[in-house]
């Protein structure tokens, strides 16, 4: 390997995290190597902190409800087009009543919260419970507003397995009640990391850059990426070596980057690809012109802290 190769050698690496205690961090690390001397720039950092009642502080305003548009298929084969406040439908809904629909399916990262249909308002308190137990325990006492929710209108369900379930809802003053039938289902791991590549380029045509292919040489190493963040959450690995290590850049150079998240805002392709584009230094990883592949790994482990893991392995080779 020549010194004029290496020295054209370019890392960046990012990293963000959301969880039921939240921490959204923008680090940008930008290595330049030649011989030993490597210099560091980290920008300026911001923390949004949510307590275990989800309690609002200051979350992360600027995202929008990135499930709107989204269609979900019930247990009966119906399918339901996401409404602005959630996955019901808008449509008005009859009197005493809190939804339209019966049934739903959801996916057990609670990859939505559940919402009163009809956009119904001044509802007052209302109760939430749900009949089995092991699929879903229970409701936060409120939404997550950073995911584009409205408290008012919608909780955020505590999931516990999958499985069927009958949640029963309604106002304590009696004027509304209702039960629906939710359905949990497992995540589709392998189809979510492609979405994430879809979304991502279509981030990237709306602002004129060419897409990325799905990186094969990297695709093991953003597995391998995703899993070590359940053992530590850091761009550098549970071994001591960095991140890069899990994908070397080759003899004849070329530039890399990794994107991080884990969390209750990270559980879907939708909600991941949006917290990642509202942060700047996330967002320059994604839009960057330099790079020409992706690898997206995920993992799902609901017995672990976050549950949710994410790692975007960029590169050129």
């Amino acid at each position: 390997m020549t010194a004029a190769l290496i020295k054209q050698t370019r890392i960046t690496i990012l990293l963000s995290i959301n969880a039921a205690a939240i921490l959204v961090a923008g680090i940008l690390i930008a290595s330049a190597i030649w011989g030993g001397n490597h210099e560091f720039r980290a920008v300026s950092e911001r923390s949004d902190e949510v307590a275990d009642q989800l309690e609002e502080t200051e979350l992360l305003a600027s995202v929008s409800d990135s499930s709107e548009g989204k269609t979900v298929t019930s247990a009966d084969g119906a399918t339901y087009q996401v409404a602005p406040n959630g996955w019901i439908s808008s449509d008005p809904v009859p009197s005493s009543e809190l939804w339209n629909e019966t049934s739903v399916t959801i996916y057990q990262t609670a990859d939505i919260d559940l919402c009163v249909g009809g956009n119904l308002t001044g509802l007052g308190s209302m109760y939430w419970q749900s009949s089995n137990q092991s699929v879903i325990s229970g409701f936060y006492s409120t939404a997550r507003t950073w995911l584009g929710y409205s408290s008012d209108t919608c909780r955020y369900p505590i999931i516990t397995g999958t499985g069927t379930t009958t949640i029963t809802a309604g106002t304590y003053d009696g004027r509304r009640h209702d039960s629906i039938t939710v359905t949990v289902v497992e995540v589709p791991a392998e189809q979510w990391k492609r979405e994430v590549l879809s979304l991502v380029n279509a981030e990237r045509a709306k602002n004129g850059l060419a897409e990325l292919e799905w990186g094969v040489t990297c695709e093991a190493a953003a597995a391998v990426r995703a899993r070590e963040l359940m053992t530590s959450y850091a761009h550098t690995r549970p071994d001591g070596s960095s991140w890069e290590s899990a994908c070397p850049l080759p003899e004849s150079g070329g530039s890399s980057g990794e994107n991080l998240m884990a969390g209750n805002a990270a559980v879907s392709p939708q909600t991941v690809v949006t917290a990642w584009m509202n942060s700047p230094d996330h967002r320059a990883n994604i839009l960057s012109p330099n790079f020409t592949k992706l690898s997206v790994g995920f993992i799902f482990d609901p017995g672990t802290k976050y549950k949710t893991y994410w790692s975007q392995f960029f590169s050129t080779y």
